[in-house]
């Protein structure tokens, strides 16, 4: 990773890290500098979620884009893997979502998609920052620049719904299904509401009404509290939780229990394979996938390739292995016969058709994976060493793994959003990876430079 990129896109609190009005601006320009050397079609789709900040970005962005002479397409708010599948659809050179996920209201950040749809190589990420940092970025140009113009998408939510809509065979394929909704404040707040309506379903919408500061506050699928508790009251068939920008799905089973990307893969990667669908019978996910998850599919047949920690490089991973099924544990599920990212909508149709298909309660298709016992420990750092240059924490980690055998594991890496190390330990016994996990932790403290904020976890 670079000076700006991280695990998914640029990413950072708003108008104190380096997400600001003056990168927006160069990020534009630097945009079209790199896509036109491709020879890129000469116009730009952005799109954003509900945060307060996401206007004043869009403008600094696109001053950029038309001050190289490329024209924009402005979205609106719109899911990320909307402004993904508008980019690919319109022919456009590039697309833009600005987000910063499931982050609180004062992180932004940008996404970038190539004219395909496809998130950014590593390489493509390390040439755009190289232009962004190039002090020749505020004269890309030479000479005047006619500059291009700007133009208002008034159907993109239209469009992304109807394509959606695609992937369906019957017009009301889950009529008779009572569905609540969790649409963070975010950017689903519209098009999942009157997505699910033309489903035949009965649904109930939660936390709509985004004020720019209320996205994933108390709620979407990091949160999910409130939502098992209305799947409880309502006795619903299912809650379906998304994130501030709608490219994560996390379900709620009929007995209020929160499933996780990895079971969400699961039940869906047993439907594609029953369908013969499933090509090369051969599921993509990332090393953070809870271990149960590979024995899952063992036990159906499928294999199991391990990606690095993002959805695009799940995605690299699938183009190279011709895989068409995909994901991450946090909810980040790709079906690649349909779209060419991560879209919490689109896996929501997927996960309900499976309901329908084998005419199943939630909480019974959950029981394909069994969860081990996971901890996962969140240290802060102030800088990221190479884990393997740090010889006391391998040690460490190394005689942990030796204990906990082929029924467990170990992995600790540097988040690529946030200033921390994660440390997670899997195993049969919940007191012994909560131990080890401990063990660890108090490790990476001891060796690794870290600030004096208390550490978070979550089992």
């Amino acid at each position: 990773m670079g000076k700006l990129f991280g695990t998914d896109g640029i990413r950072g609190i708003c108008n104190r890290d380096h997400i600001t009005p003056e990168l927006g601006f160069k990020l534009g320009r630097a945009i079209v500098h790199f896509y036109k050397r491709r020879g890129n079609s000469p116009f730009v789709v952005i799109g954003r979620d509900t945060r307060a900040s996401g206007e004043m970005l869009e403008h600094a962005l696109l001053s950029g884009i038309i001050s190289e002479g490329w024209n924009v397409f402005l979205a609106g708010v719109l899911p990320t893997p909307g402004v993904a599948y508008l980019t690919r659809k319109s022919g456009a050179g590039s697309g833009i979502a600005i987000s910063a996920s499931h982050n609180p209201h004062e992180y932004n950040g940008f996404k970038i998609f190539s004219h395909e749809g496809y998130k950014l190589s590593d390489s493509a990420e390390s040439e755009i920052e190289g232009l962004i940092f190039s002090p020749d970025n505020t004269q890309l140009q030479e000479g005047y620049v006619e500059p291009g113009t700007v133009e208002v998408l008034d159907n993109a939510v239209e469009q992304y719904i109807s394509f959606l809509l695609e992937t369906i065979t019957k017009e009301t394929p889950f009529k008779g299904m009572k569905i609540v909704i969790d649409c963070a404040n975010g950017a689903t707040y519209h098009s999942a509401p009157s997505l699910f309506d033309r489903l035949g379903a009965e649904t109930e919408c939660l936390f709509t009404h985004p004020d720019g500061k209320n996205i994933n506050q108390n709620c979407g699928s990091e949160h999910t509290e409130a939502l098992r508790h209305k799947v409880l009251k309502t006795a619903s068939n299912v809650g379906l939780a998304f994130d501030g920008d709608g490219d994560r799905l996390i379900a709620v089973d009929e007995n209020g229990r929160t499933l996780t990307g990895d079971q969400i893969l699961t039940i869906c990667a047993k439907m594609l394979k029953e369908k013969n669908e499933l090509k090369k019978d051969i599921v993509v996910s990332t090393v953070m996938s809870n271990i149960g998850f590979q024995f899952a599919l063992n036990n159906l047949g499928i294999k199991h390739i391990s990606a690095k920690v993002g959805d695009r490089h799940v995605m690299e991973e699938m183009k190279a292995q011709h895989a068409v099924l995909g994901g991450e544990v946090s909810g980040h599920i790709i079906f690649s016969e349909y779209h060419t990212t991560g879209d919490g909508l689109l896996s929501a149709l997927q996960l309900l058709s499976a309901m329908q298909k084998y005419k199943s309660p939630l909480s019974k298709l959950s029981e394909l994976m069994t969860f081990f016992p996971q901890t996962l420990i969140n240290v802060p750092v102030q800088t990221k060493p190479d884990i393997s240059t740090v010889p006391e924490l391998v040690k460490v980690i190394e005689k942990i793994q030796q204990k906990l055998g082929k029924k467990g594991r170990v992995l600790v890496r540097y988040s690529g959003t946030e200033p921390v190390c994660r440390v997670m330990v899997e195993g049969e016994k919940e007191y012994q990876v909560e131990e080890y996990g401990r063990k660890i932790a108090m490790a990476v403290r001891e060796n690794l430079s870290y600030s004096n904020s208390s550490d978070s976890s979550v089992g």
